[in-house]
């Protein structure tokens, strides 16, 4: 199975000249590892998702390359147009080149509220529109002392049945255009880190629950993120169960992140 490693940029970098710089690193970074040694190669997909104000410059000037470019949102209220004011809708995702989204996001449920039933709207949004949609799940810390992990995961997952039930056409095209990744709330930005054997277990769990949901399904992606650094991404890409990486603040420097996609490159082989 192909790994995928994917730059949450979040609200970063400042400027429009802070993301060409970074731009520019990663473009030539990647080209000159090509060129020497193919150390990423297409084994691992390399994706990055800037913000909304950097979305459509990033998308254009990765255009040519082998950098998908993804955005972090989508509007739940409407696939096109409409009165929803600071809101970008999947079609407008679309036309910036970008072809991929992030959903579900513990910092957008946290801090927007967003329910299940918003989740459900953006992901028929994104799927409708062709847009590939990267589902976010994962438990808070109090969730995880308390080993409610599992039951967590099944009830975020909840929102791909949901759709399978509205739609169940759409299950080929999930197949190829979802991707699951589990992200522990207490892990994200903190520093802490879940051992690579509960990480694999339950993305061993995320697996057998998505496959249970459509045939289609059995081969699903599942990435990990949570604190992946260029120190610890081999131990996670030696891991069978494990995909390739969302990667927060890893991300914002072109050698940390290559260093993450190498790593699960490597694995690869």
């Amino acid at each position: 199975m192909q790994a995928w490693v994917i730059g949450n940029w979040k609200q970063n970098p400042a400027t429009s000249q802070d993301v060409n710089i970074l731009l520019d690193d990663l473009l030539a970074n990647v080209a000159k590892k090509d060129q020497t040694t193919s150390e990423v190669s297409n084994r691992c997909q390399l994706m990055v998702a800037p913000s909304f104000i950097h979305l459509a410059a990033v998308s254009a000037c990765l255009k040519d390359s082998s950098i998908l470019c993804a955005a972090q949102d989508i509007s739940a209220h409407s696939p096109s147009t409409g009165a929803y004011t600071g809101d970008c809708s999947a079609q407008q995702v679309s036309d910036t080149g970008a072809k991929w989204t992030i959903l579900g996001h513990s910092e957008r449920r946290q801090y927007h509220q967003e329910s299940q039933d918003c989740l459900l709207q953006k992901m028929t949004h994104a799927i409708n529109q062709g847009i590939g949609v990267v589902f976010c799940i994962g438990e808070t810390q109090t969730q995880y002392d308390v080993k409610e992990t599992l039951q967590v995961v099944d009830e975020q997952l909840s929102v791909i049945k949901a759709l399978l039930a509205q739609q169940p056409d759409s299950a080929n095209l999930l197949a190829e255009r979802l991707i699951v990744a589990y992200e522990p709330v207490w892990a994200i930005g903190t520093g802490k880190v879940p051992t690579v054997e509960e990480v694999s277990k339950t993305h061993q769990h995320i697996k057998q629950t998505v496959a249970g949901f459509a045939d289609s399904l059995g081969s699903m992606t599942v990435l990990y993120g949570g604190s992946v650094n260029a120190d610890n991404a081999d131990s996670f890409a030696a891991d069978a169960m494990i995909d390739g990486a969302l990667v927060g603040g890893a991300s914002l420097k072109a050698d940390s992140f290559l260093a993450i996609a190498n790593a699960f490159d490597r694995a690869s082989l």
